[in-house]
């Protein structure tokens, strides 16, 4: 009996380690087939790879959530990680620049969250030489060969099926024959990140139901620049029935909604924050999946480190999307997908230690 309970608690011990993902199978194609696959992460690192890792911006909880997972998992490994930040999916010319400095710091790979999916089209080894790339969150140009001999590995969701997750819960609560409601789209930087997929994704899942999209307003995910177009959007419009869009937008919304005594107005998000998870909590936003963010960075630092010592590795994986609703917030999501409420943007992190 003590022996069963031994081998029962190793067995327990080995499955903590292990995620359920999204293989995406042949890898890197539009056509590709998702398959749900095991998935351990790595406890250790053979030496102390040097890994940059470059994001489009800060300015959202979405992407401090991913530097939190990278900082962990790089602590973990025992790895180097340092980190640039565009400040924009606007700041082409400085994401191309901090490629090149993540190469001249020498840089063993580098994880790249781009801020356009072609901006490195016949440019990657000009700014990095030979330097493996693995791509992160933000899809790019595969059909570029230069691109395609950079790219190593991706881990991100399809944004398309995020889009398509809040575009099926509005669905659902307004079918063909209902009643129309009337949406303004809000989903954030035009056609930059995963802006074009995620409004490919909504406008397909609500085509056949009574959810009408009367305006569309464009601009960066910052809350200053999203509040002019909910302001916008109050002086144009009386009678929209919900605002939908990405999380900075629902955020503000929130305030907005509140300050300008409007109360006939749902809001929807099509990813998490840490204001929209409080928005679900307090009822004021309705509808959130999530691509689990922290699970995502941890796998992204996995993949890399498992590509430089030559491990067994998938090249094209995603988390799976949890749908998030008031009544329906799974600890274990949340914890996958936010990082702590002390936790500050950390830049560097050298054997244990950080740099913010």
């Amino acid at each position: 009996m003590r022996i069963l309970f031994f081998i029962l608690m190793i067995l327990s011990a080995q499955s903590a380690f292990a995620l359920e993902v999204i293989s995406y199978q042949p890898p890197f194609q539009t056509d590709k087939k998702p398959t749900k696959i095991q998935y351990t992460l790595l406890t250790s690192a053979t030496k102390p790879w040097k890994v940059c890792a470059v994001y489009p911006h800060l300015k959202d909880s979405y992407w401090l959530s991913i530097n939190y997972g990278m900082v962990e998992q790089a602590k973990k490994l025992g790895i180097t990680l340092k980190v640039f930040e565009a400040g924009g999916y606007s700041n082409l010319e400085k994401q191309q620049s901090q490629l090149s400095a993540c190469r001249r710091w020498g840089a063993d790979a580098i994880i790249l969250g781009t801020v356009d999916a072609h901006a490195y089209n016949g440019k990657l080894s000009a700014l990095i030489g030979n330097i493996p790339v693995f791509l992160m969150t933000n899809d790019i140009d595969f059909t570029d060969p230069d691109i395609r001999k950079h790219i190593k590995a991706k881990v991100g969701v399809d944004w398309y099926e995020m889009g398509k997750a809040a575009g099926t819960y509005l669905a659902k609560q307004h079918p063909k024959g209902s009643g129309k409601v009337r949406i303004a789209w809000l989903p954030g930087p035009q056609l930059r990140g995963g802006t074009k997929p995620v409004t490919k994704g909504f406008k397909a899942a609500i085509a056949n139901s009574d959810v009408e999209i009367v305006t569309t307003l464009w601009d960066d995910n910052s809350k200053e620049l999203q509040r002019n177009l909910l302001q916008q959007l109050f002086s144009d419009y009386k009678n929209i029935d919900y605002i939908v869009g990405g999380a900075v937008a629902a955020e503000v919304a929130i305030s907005e909604l509140r300050t300008n005594h409007i109360t006939n107005m749902k809001i929807v998000s099509t990813y998490l924050s840490h204001g929209v998870y409080r928005g679900l909590r307090r009822h004021k936003i309705l509808f959130a999946p999530t691509d689990n963010m922290v699970e995502q960075a941890r796998l992204s630092i996995d993949q890399t480190v498992r590509y430089l010592e030559k491990k067994p590795m998938e090249l094209d994986i995603a988390p799976l999307i949890t749908d998030l609703t008031p009544q329906h917030l799974p600890a274990t999501a949340i914890r996958n997908s936010l990082s702590p409420a002390g936790f500050r943007p950390s830049f560097y992190v050298n054997n244990h230690h950080i740099s913010r």
